[in-house]
Formats: C-alpha cells, sequence, structure tokens
C-alpha cells in the first residue's frame, strides 16, 4: 500500500468541482485516509514549492495556491502515487487526454485542478507539511477485499 498527497486547488473549489473529483478517486478504488479544507499561507506555500521559490514565474504560482482554499487530502491504494498521476494527466489541460481529470476540466498549465505528489519522498515530505499523524485514520475499508486481490 502507498499513500500520495492530493491538493484540490483554488479552481477546483470555486468552479465547484469537489465533489467529482473526490468521486473519481473513490471510484478507482484508492482510500481517503485524510481530508481537510484550508487556506494555503504564502509560509506553507514556499515550503511545499520550495523547489521552485526561485523560479520567475513563482509569485504567480503562491498567489494562485494562497488565492482561496484548498482540499487536501492523503490516498492510499496500490501505487497510489502514479494511479493519481495518470488520472491527473499532463500538467497542461490543453495537453491532457480525454478521461484524465486534467483533460476533461481544465484549458490551463497553472489552472489544472489538482495537485499529485510526483514520487515516495515528496508524498512522505508533503503528507508531513499538512497533516498531523493523529490526522490520519488507519485501518481498511470493509469493501477492500471487493476491489483487489488479499495478495496484491
Amino acid at each position: 500500500m502507498e499513500r500520495t498527497l492530493i491538493l484540490l486547488k483554488p479552481d477546483a473549489v470555486q468552479r465547484r468541482l469537489m465533489g467529482t473529483l473526490i468521486s473519481r478517486f473513490e471510484e478507482k478504488g484508492l482510500n481517503f485516509v485524510a481530508m481537510k479544507l484550508l487556506k494555503i499561507t504564502p509560509e506553507l506555500a514556499k515550503q511545499h514549492y520550495a523547489e521552485h521559490v526561485e523560479k520567475g514565474w513563482y509569485p504567480t504560482l503562491e498567489n494562485f495556491i494562497t488565492g482561496g482554499p484548498v482540499v487536501a487530502a492523503v490516498l492510499e491504494g496500490l501505487e497510489a502515487i502514479q494511479v493519481v498521476r495518470d488520472m491527473l494527466g499532463a500538467t497542461s489541460g490543453l495537453k491532457a487526454a480525454p478521461g484524465t481529470i486534467r483533460g476533461d476540466f481544465s484549458s490551463s498549465r497553472q489552472m489544472n485542478l489538482v495537485h499529485g505528489s510526483d514520487g515516495p519522498d515528496a508524498a512522505d515530505r508533503e503528507i508531513k507539511l499538512y497533516f498531523k499523524p493523529e490526522e490520519i485514520v488507519e485501518g481498511d475499508l470493509h469493501l477492500t477485499p471487493w476491489l483487489r486481490a488479499g495478495d496484491e
């Protein structure tokens, strides 16, 4: 089992797509083990996007991500990081394939609705930025045996 962080970005919240996007992850069989609505501060944005802070376009990113509420969530499942990234599609909604979240709902590079961790190290770091250990709910859902074989 693997965990990843997703952020339903301000554009997803403002466009009232939260339920639709959450449903897509649930329908795929991923489990939500933590979730909260919050407003990202400039300080948190700098921690989250530390590798981009010195780039010329960072102020625009920070203004966007701090511009409205986001939903932060931890998803759990087999190969959850890659599954989520595949579901999201290419970073630019204009280049994302139909059937992906960004391909179906986005027409922008920056306003692309959802952030997903890009690897295990990033997922671990990002989950710790947004959630305390006691905020993550442990335990399998009763339907888990109907989503994957016991030896997966």
